[in-house]
């Protein structure tokens, strides 16, 4: 029975959980007043972001238990998906010089 016990795994306070739903509520209103508000621009994308970023977070972290987990096991899932976002930055950085390039051989068009 002992050795059953054992294996059963670790069990986090209900108390964790109760604070991360209420995080994740608090965040999911902030988003959603921004809309309300009327946020306009590169403002609200940029609040609308950092919530959603941060209720990801939250989910990764203490739901899909991410925060107990091995540091090789965080980089092997974290990393890659970090490394796309550089990537697609270089890749706007790039299509900013091309439309440059364009504008100035070829000239603004009719």
């Amino acid at each position: 029975m002992a050795q059953a016990q054992a294996h059963s795994g670790q069990q986090h306070p209900i108390k964790l959980y109760m604070v991360v739903w209420g995080l994740l509520f608090v965040l999911s209103t902030f988003s959603y007043l921004v809309d309300y508000l009327g946020i306009q621009g590169y403002l609200r994308w940029s609040l609308i972001l950092l919530f959603m970023i941060l209720k990801a977070g939250l989910i990764v972290a203490v739901f899909m238990h991410m925060a107990w987990e091995r540091l090789a096991l965080i980089y092997a899932i974290l990393v890659p998906p970090v490394l796309v976002l550089v990537f697609v930055a270089l890749m706007v950085s790039e299509s900013h010089y091309t439309e440059l390039t364009r504008m100035a051989f070829f000239g603004a068009g009719p």
